[in-house]
């Protein structure tokens, strides 16, 4: 193993008594990228921190090049070598893309000044050698997470380190902004630099990755070469079943009136109305390319972003244009960003739970403790709830349970219709199989479910009928028939982009959603 740049020998930590990693051994070469694979809570993230010098491993050593990382030390690791480029970005938006490239090595002039001139040109020289043409006077608050990402990458490369972590580096970046930091990963392996990169999408460790190592519940259950295993196989060593299908059977929705009407609805900032209807045990799904306008669409619904004009129905009735009215009328809506938009971090299961009804579980202004136990808890438990209990800190929950607390807390009352704004981004498969279970029932029990996704396998798995989106309007509509044609994704993808699927000619928008079968 002379050739190895890093090598973990037998890692094992808990919490609490609560065993995280289970004597975990692995090794990366130089100039190769190992996709870390498992479910959320299955010790990625732990051991990522005890690679970059954040924690101390119970027993278990790190070795980089040779040398062993003593103690849990973030300047020891990188004076090794080991950089992380965390999913969570925290770039000092204020400075300039060289402060930031030299911040804690600045160049200064004979007498002592910070030699500006010379750190931007050798900034720029630093960002041309990965193809990123940014301005390195702009400041930080001015890029998207995208160039964030790329400069914090270029950063961590530029001081000479041997390994690098990626923690889920396309979790919140444009589709179109994957290809290039494909691009930089290429580059950094041509350089000899072994690369860790955490993920939980099959296409991404096909495109990007040498070998796979798989954890679950704090053990090493696979790692080999990505060219000799199945997706099922990745998938069932995450897992630890075969998944059996990862979308459930689709059930027609029953006839009936819609439940939902969307009548010319014209959100603010966006240049033509939306129509459409949603009929009970329907799931609609919304396609189309990064801002295309589907989240405003279902904030808008909601009440939650100013309209412009237009109405939307419930039940034939008019729901009051506000959170408050929309929930008064039947309708609830998971957020893109559940840390965010969705939950207090810092509060209970419990708390979270109660939040969107709190005056249901009151009785002349005081809480009533045992019906609030009980219902959140049925609810809770309905959707399958991984916790220690309900008064366990959401912060400390899986993505996929977090995802689960969010969608959970609007079923303590009757939900008519539900909006879902990206319900897997950043869940394991096995949760998103939950997730797509929970959807699929609450279709079935009469719900209208109304699905914005950037996941094209989602959106066809999950839906009965798709709206394709540009610049905040309905440029096409697929039905369940045109949605199993093998060539609906080059379909949705010329709809989404403006050109017509049979020419490939530019279409322009019109106020009524064309029909595409």
């Amino acid at each position: 193993m002379a050739d190895t740049t890093l090598e973990c020998r037998g890692l094992v930590k808990a919490f609490g008594g609560v065993p995280v990693l289970k004597g975990v051994s692995l090794a990366l070469d130089p100039g190769t990228v190992t996709a870390l694979a498992g479910e959320n809570g299955a010790g990625k993230s732990t051991l990522m921190k005890i690679v970059s010098g954040l924690v101390r491993p119970d027993t278990g050593e790190v070795l980089v090049a040779g040398r062993p990382l003593h103690r849990a030390d973030p300047r020891e690791a990188r004076g090794l070598g080991v950089a992380i480029v965390p999913q969570e970005l925290a770039p000092i938006s204020d400075m300039t893309v060289y402060e930031n490239l030299f911040l804690g090595r600045e160049l200064r002039t004979r007498v002592g000044l910070l030699d500006r001139r010379r750190m931007a040109a050798q900034a720029r020289e630093m960002l041309a050698v990965f193809d990123v043409d940014i301005d390195p006077a702009t400041p930080m608050r001015r890029l998207g997470v995208a160039l964030c990402q790329l400069v914090e990458i270029v950063k961590n490369s530029s001081w000479g380190a041997r390994v690098l972590l990626l923690d889920e580096p396309t979790s919140a970046i444009p589709e179109r902004e994957v290809d290039r930091l494909y691009g930089v990963v290429g580059k950094l392996r041509e350089r000899g630099v072994a690369m860790l990169y955490t993920t939980h999408k099959m296409e991404e460790i096909r495109a990007v990755a040498d070998r796979a190592v798989v954890l679950r519940d704090g053990e090493l259950v696979l790692d080999r070469a990505v060219a000799d295993l199945a997706d099922d196989e990745i998938v069932a060593a995450m897992i630890g079943r075969e998944l059996g299908g990862l979308f459930p059977a689709t059930v027609e929705p029953g006839g009936g009136a819609p439940v939902l009407e969307v009548d010319r609805l014209h959100v603010a900032g966006f240049a033509e109305p939306v129509s459409f209807t949603a009929r009970p045990g329907e799931v609609v799904g919304l396609a189309g390319l990064v801002g295309a306008g589907r989240t405003e669409l279902l904030e808008s619904i909601f009440g939650a972003r100013r309209r412009v004009g237009g109405e939307v129905r419930v039940g034939g009735r008019p729901a009051r244009p506000s959170p408050a009215g929309s929930i008064a009328a039947g309708m609830a809506l998971v957020p893109e960003d559940r840390k965010g938009a969705g939950l207090v971090l810092s509060m209970s299961v419990l708390d979270n739970g109660s939040l969107p009804r709190l005056p249901t579980f009151c009785t002349g202004g005081w809480l009533r403790p045992r019906h609030r136990q009980r219902r959140i808890g049925e609810v809770m438990e309905s959707v399958g709830l991984r916790s220690r209990g309900l008064s366990q800190q959401v912060a400390t929950l899986s993505g996929g349970n977090q995802q689960k607390v969010v969608l959970a807390r609007w079923l303590t009352q009757h939900v008519d219709v539900l909006l879902l704004d990206e319900p897997t981004r950043g869940v394991d498969v096995g949760a998103r199989s939950e997730i797509y279970r929970l959807v699929a029932e609450l279709a079935a029990a009469g719900m209208a479910v109304v699905m914005a996704s950037s996941d094209m396998p989602e959106v066809l798995g999950l839906s009965h009928r798709v709206l394709v989106m540009r610049g905040g309007a309905v440029a096409g509509e697929l039905d369940r028939a045109a949605l199993d044609a093998p060539d609906v994704q080059r379909t949705i993808f010329h709809l989404a982009a403006g050109s017509d699927p049979e020419t490939g000619e530019p279409q322009p928008l019109t106020t009524s959603a064309p029909r595409t079968a």
